[in-house]
């Protein structure tokens, strides 16, 4: 059920205070650019998953997002077949042929091969993780569960940082829904930034352009009702 307004954007503001700023800035952009997308099967509530992606944005890194929410028919199946287990996230580099589990092997492989710097440990450690499950709470477990909903023959273009709170709640709908996308990160100080102003017309995110139907869309309240609209059973 929708919360009020008010309510879900609070919410999702204290979820982005919990995690201290993590996930606002590309403050490590600069590193080599992996010439293929990656692909990375998470789902929005998870802690792990939050570190992996406030990494891309600090790393200014654009990913392939498979949204694996509990329940889901499509790319939980596909990570338990790749893989051999069904656990979160887990990361595919077409460009170093690795395929990895576990949120700190992830964030490692991703600074060494993407970075100047090596990752920051408090990144790769667990200590946060609580203040992500937090976070989670917070939410209402929203980006959980599988919504049923029919899927997209082409992928949504989701330009998006994760911290902000506004594309906190796009991103969960896109998750519940299973509708993958591919993810750009803008966040503070990213080299994006310009050519998506370009693109869009103004400097403003969750920005979502969905190619299947030709929609592009701010807000996230128009987003979210948007996907619930077009994709949801």
């Amino acid at each position: 059920m929708p919360l009020p307004r008010a309510l879900d954007v609070t919410s999702s503001w204290t979820a982005s205070v919990l995690r201290l700023g993590a996930g606002l800035r590309a403050s490590h952009a600069g590193g080599p650019r992996p010439e293929q997308t990656l692909e990375l099967y998470e789902f929005e509530g998870c802690p792990f998953c939050r570190k992996v992606r406030e990494a891309l944005t600090a790393l200014d890194l654009r990913a392939m997002i498979r949204p694996c929410p509990k329940g889901g028919p499509t790319y939980r199946p596909q990570v338990t077949a790749r893989g051999g287990r069904a656990q979160f996230p887990f990361l595919v580099d077409p460009n170093t042929g690795d395929e990895l589990y576990e949120s700190a092997a992830i964030i490692t492989h991703l600074f060494r091969n993407y970075g100047t710097r090596p990752a920051p440990w408090w990144l790769r450690s667990d200590v946060t993780v609580p203040m992500g499950s937090a976070a989670t709470l917070i939410r209402g477990a929203r980006g959980v569960r599988y919504r049923p909903a029919r899927a997209p023959e082409q992928p949504l273009l989701l330009y998006s940082f994760e911290a902000s709170p506004f594309c906190r709640i796009a991103r969960e709908a896109l998750c519940e829904l299973e509708l993958p996308y591919l993810l750009v990160n803008v966040g503070k100080g990213s080299p994006e930034r310009a050519a998506f102003r370009e693109r869009s017309g103004r400097m403003m995110v969750p920005w979502l352009s969905d190619p299947n139907t030709g929609r592009e869309l701010f807000e996230s309240a128009d987003i979210v009702r948007y996907l619930r609209e077009t994709y949801a059973a």
